[in-house]
């Protein structure tokens, strides 16, 4: 499978905040390279002892995510290469579970599909009114299944599935506040990043080992993610390789979708 990519992470520590940041010039969508560098650098920053809280953003002012990086979809030859694929969202999001940083969500726009669940991994996510959510999987044949114990266990059951069903619909940031995804939402991002820093450097001043203690509490019983979330991989893997989805990705590919 041949890859082109140019997208990037960065990580940068400052006064205790570690602030990740990824880009991609398609919509801030991930590919297998930056899923696997966004998982390395949650890892080493909930490692480094000069960290006390984590920012996960991406670059631009306008689509936060927009997910699963369809190119590599459509180059998807076989299950073992799907399973690998949606691994990658796996690992991004045990990584988080696993860090033991608070880890804060910067949603600038609009997240689909995969970065719902990145907002969903992160422990608290400020967001502009702009930041609209959709899970658009079941519009292409597969589902959200990677990510669903994350969004669900953020949301419910009852939002996840309407979220799910109505898959080629956005809905609103306040719906994603009201739903308990967006933790506070703000009318623009300069607005937003106010508050942010305000908050990263007052958790950054609390004592380390309390937010840790805190971490895990918010974490409980979600020590089977590793086996449960490879799992589901294996099986959205199988199903990016019916002609249903490949069409319906070629379709979104040339405009049609």
């Amino acid at each position: 499978m041949s890859v082109t990519d140019n997208g990037n992470v960065t990580l940068a520590i400052e006064n205790g905040i570690a602030t990740i940041s990824f880009y991609h010039p398609a919509q801030n969508s991930l590919p297998t390279v930056l899923l696997n560098e966004l998982t390395d650098k949650i890892t080493a920053a909930g490692n480094d002892p000069q960290t006390r809280v984590i920012i996960l953003k991406s670059g631009g002012d306008r689509t936060f995510c927009a997910g699963a990086s369809f190119d590599e979809l459509l180059q998807i030859k076989d299950k073992q290469q799907g399973a690998e694929f949606f691994s990658g969202f796996a690992r991004v999001i045990n990584a988080c579970r696993k860090s033991p940083k608070i880890i804060i969500a910067r949603i600038q726009g609009k997240a689909v599909g995969g970065g719902v669940g990145l907002a969903a991994a992160a422990d608290y996510c400020l967001a502009t009114e702009a930041a609209s959510i959709k899970l658009s999987e079941l519009a292409i044949g597969i589902g959200p299944f990677v990510i669903s114990p994350a969004v669900t266990r953020k949301i419910g059951l009852p939002a996840f599935s309407q979220l799910t069903i109505r898959a080629t619909d956005f809905q609103t940031a306040q719906w994603a506040m009201e739903k308990g995804l967006y933790s506070e939402v703000y009318p623009d991002i300069a607005t937003m990043d106010t508050a942010l820093e305000t908050l990263a450097n007052k958790l950054a001043s609390y004592h380390p080992e309390a937010l840790t203690g805190l971490k895990q509490i918010l974490w409980e019983d979600t020590d089977d993610w590793d086996e449960l979330l490879n799992h589901r991989a294996a099986i959205s893997g199988e199903l990016v390789l019916s002609e249903f989805t490949q069409q319906a990705l070629r379709g979104f590919l040339s405009g049609k979708g």
